[in-house]
């Protein structure tokens, strides 16, 4: 009967710490694993626009609409967004900053993201 006993705590204890640590591991304004799968890809899209940002300057000397990243072939993103996700690239003379804003809800709340020439992924508050 001990044993059953320290088998159910021990069950117990470990279901807390993997519960914990999912919870952990999640982006902040997420709730389900399939909003981290999201963001997780809206993060990789912004690198990936960054990216061709800076290749495009590179090549052109200043920095371009998501429109004119796709039609210059710099980068071939077929959607302007993902999963209620909207892209957005507001481009100066010496940066750009890229935009991932997402249409929350009460429901389900979610968070923006954005990139600029420093190449770091930002929740946008």
């Amino acid at each position: 009967m001990k044993n059953l006993v320290a088998i159910v705590i021990v069950a117990a204890l470990s279901l807390v710490v993997y519960r914990l640590y999912l919870t952990q591991a999640m982006p902040a304004g997420t709730k389900s694993p399939q909003q981290t799968i999201d963001a997780t890809g809206v993060k990789n899209d912004l690198l990936a626009i960054a990216q061709a940002e800076r290749a495009y300057q590179a090549e052109n000397g200043h920095y371009a609409s998501l429109d004119e990243l796709n039609s210059s072939g710099a980068m071939t993103m077929k959607k302007s967004g993902r999963a209620g996700y909207s892209y957005d690239v507001q481009t100066s003379p010496g940066n750009f900053q890229v935009t991932a804003r997402c249409n929350a809800t009460p429901d389900q709340p979610c968070t923006s993201y954005s990139i600029d020439s420093s190449m770091e992924v930002q929740a946008v508050r």
